[in-house]
């Protein structure tokens, strides 16, 4: 020590550079730009890739909530004309994707009485060519492949494995049309060479299990007037025989028909095929209703086009398409998340505040009614304001209100503990010694150091909220299911009971819920770590 002090004190003078009097000396300039809080915290943001990526989802799903209802051909309405129930639980499909499966197409098991019903759909919508032949349209049968038969050992019945197109198998029914409606559905026929209206069967069919008996156009097995039989004629192989049994008349004109007839239409001893019956509404006329469906939507376009039945994501059990239901149901679910997050926002900044920069009694009063708020389960409060409160503000504001409750304690408690570590901070007290008032202080030091925690706990709520509206819709203790709104947990809870049938109705509900969670935990990790103050200027 001591030679370490001889040496400091016997610096050569050489060392020294006298300093000039006159020179001003100034600090060096920054080479690079200064970097605010926010801006550093962006910058880290960036480089969490997981965290990218969420955020990514998250746009994704949001902006497909708020773009699909605005543009989609289909209406959350199950009432609406777009939502058919003919075509409740039909499977998704997409032409993009048919080959992997997303056709409409599932397989089956079927009797030879179902076989032979849904083999028949789609058989007499056919065209000639120029040598007098069948040509088929595939789109329009139900039975796009069979796997086989196999006969029931306990039963001896035999039974068919076939692939059914979901859509073709609703094929024909009977409609009611005024004199009007049946007049310009001929001129339509005409116009567009479209065969819409098919003969009427001549079929005494009283018990078939389907949509409509009017897809039993051909003679059935021993039939008689009261048959319940549901086979067709078969051959010596036991191939079904389709052989058309129309009503038929002697004027071929029958019920002021003057439109269209199918291709190599039958005429058994001098009698014609009847279009339509006269009844008390007008007439009832047999149509091949995917043809039907497109000449409704092309009415109601006035004239300038029409379209076919065809749901990306399928339909539910009330013929409602699930894809324009999801992006009803998780704008619903946004909104009422974005503003429970928002109120909860400004709520808990004002409460935790006010605790956190008194202290004393104050927070020790304020602090013990945030306890007992907190502490109340959050599925009783939702349950007695959906008693007591839905019938008269509705079931989603009385919602809202249960959120808003208790929801605002987790982030009056954040705000709180930050605001018991940063008052004593020495940029406080200096405010504080320069005159600074208690607002100032609140607002413009510590609150601004303190809002990247309560930024990222207030976005979090956000899947929260969602999560739990959708756990009380799918417990049935809510019911946010109206004419024209619907929302994720109420199609999770319509779907449970077709789960094991049809679960695509409750898989995309599900898939986008999953997506969602896993997407905010991640963007909201991203957040914690960006914001976090210890690694401010961190170079990762």
């Amino acid at each position: 020590m001591e030679t370490k002090k001889n040496d400091y004190m016997n610096i050569p003078a050489d060392r020294f550079e006298p300093a000039v009097r006159d020179e001003k000396i100034f600090d060096k300039k920054f080479e690079s730009k200064p970097i605010g809080y926010f801006k550093d915290a962006m910058i880290r943001f960036a480089k969490n890739k997981s965290s990218l990526v969420a955020a990514f989802i998250i746009a994704i799903l949001l902006l497909f909530a708020i773009i699909v209802p605005f543009f989609s051909k289909y209406s959350v309405d199950a009432k609406s004309k777009e939502n058919d129930s003919a075509y409740s639980q039909v499977l998704p499909k997409s032409t993009l994707f048919a080959w992997a499966g997303w056709d409409g197409c599932k397989k089956d098991k079927k009797t030879q009485g179902g076989y032979d019903y849904l083999n028949s759909i789609g058989q007499e919508v056919y065209t000639l060519n120029d040598e007098g032949e069948r040509v088929a349209n595939e789109d329009a049968m139900a039975v796009k492949k069979v796997y086989g038969s196999f006969i029931d050992e306990l039963t001896g019945e035999k039974f068919y494995n076939v692939y059914v197109d979901s859509y073709a198998k609703v094929g024909f029914m009977f409609k009611d049309l005024s004199e009007a409606e049946y007049k310009a559905l001929q001129a339509y026929q005409n116009e567009t060479g479209i065969q819409v209206m098919y003969p009427i069967p001549a079929t005494y069919k009283t018990n078939f299990s389907a949509v409509s008996s009017a897809n039993v156009w051909y003679k059935l097995a021993n039939e008689v007037e009261t048959s319940t039989g549901e086979a067709a004629e078969h051959d010596e192989d036991g191939n079904p025989i389709y052989e058309a049994n129309y009503r038929t008349k002697e004027n071929k004109n029958a019920a002021d028909y003057d439109s269209i007839r199918i291709s190599d239409e039958p005429e058994a001893d001098g009698k014609w095929a009847v279009y339509a019956v006269k009844n008390q509404s007008g007439y009832k006329v047999r149509v091949l209703y995917s043809e039907y469906y497109y000449y409704e939507r092309y009415v109601e376009s006035g004239n300038v086009k029409g379209f076919y039945p065809y749901h990306l994501f399928g339909t539910n059990q009330f013929g409602q398409d699930i894809f324009v239901c999801l992006a009803s149901g998780a704008r619903l679910s946004f909104i009422l998340a974005f503003s429970v997050s928002a109120i909860n926002f400004i709520i808990g900044i004002a409460y935790g505040s006010i605790e956190g920069y008194y202290g004393g009694a104050i927070d020790l009063i304020l602090e013990r009614v945030s306890d007992i708020l907190s502490s109340v389960p959050f599925v009783v409060v939702a349950t007695l304001f959906n008693l007591h409160l839905a019938d008269r503000v509705g079931p989603l504001v009385s919602l809202l209100f249960a959120f808003v409750l208790t929801g605002w304690t987790g982030i009056a408690y954040r705000v709180r503990t930050q605001f018991y570590r940063f008052k004593g901070s020495e940029y406080v007290l200096a405010a504080r010694t320069l005159g600074a008032s208690d607002s100032r202080l609140i607002f413009r030091h510590i609150l601004p150091n303190s809002l990247g925690t309560i930024i990222t706990a207030t976005i979090l709520i956000i899947p929260g909220v969602i999560f739990s509206e959708s756990m009380l819709s799918y417990l049935n203790i809510i019911d946010l299911q109206t004419s024209g709104m619907t929302s994720i947990g109420t199609m999770l809870s319509g779907g449970n009971a077709l789960l094991s049938t049809y679960p695509h109705i409750i898989f995309f509900p599900a898939l986008f819920i999953a997506l969602l969670e896993i997407s905010f935990n991640l963007f909201g990790n991203g957040l914690r770590d960006a914001f976090n103050p210890s690694l401010r200027g961190a170079d990762e």
